[in-house]
């Protein structure tokens, strides 16, 4: 796509930007509902790999994620903000690889919020989200994933 700037950056090579993980001391404005120590400041790319080893048929939540992603670089948590927006351009690359033809994707569906509800800002919304997971055998009720607790991934 073009614009009145010139061409715009696909979601994959937003996804893929060259950049480093951080840690960082947690900031005082998060101290209070986080408390101290160490944060990650995540890269996208590593939040996509933690995604794509949620095999078919289970689920693993944000919060999950960002307690996988804190113990693998030794940090006491993961910026819950970072996090968030590398999900979504995870799923975003997503759907721009499958438009594109690749069948291997990463499963960015399999990412509920906690109390296993579906992301409004996944591609499609909840209605995709939902389809997507109906189609893996998932039971999903009014945006919220029936009996998650028991399909969640063990990390």
């Amino acid at each position: 796509m073009t614009g009145k700037f010139g061409t715009r950056t696909s979601w994959r090579a937003k996804l893929e930007k060259m950049q480093e993980a951080k840690i960082v001391p947690v900031p005082p404005r998060m101290q209070k509902t986080c408390g101290t120590g160490a944060m990650l400041v995540p890269r996208p790319l590593d939040v996509d790999a933690a995604i794509r080893e949620v095999p078919k048929g289970r689920l693993v939540t944000v919060n999950q994620l960002r307690s996988r992603l804190a113990r693998q670089f030794q940090a006491d948590m993961t910026c819950p903000l970072v996090t968030g927006i590398a999900v979504r351009l995870a799923a975003e690359a997503a759907e721009e690889d499958a438009r594109a033809g690749l069948k291997r994707i990463t499963p960015y569906w399999r990412v509920l919020r906690e109390g296993g509800r579906c992301n409004q800002k996944h591609p499609g919304g909840v209605e995709a989200q939902t389809e997507r997971l109906r189609a893996e055998g998932h039971t999903v009720d009014s945006g919220r994933v029936r009996y998650f607790e028991k399909r969640l991934v063990a990390w």
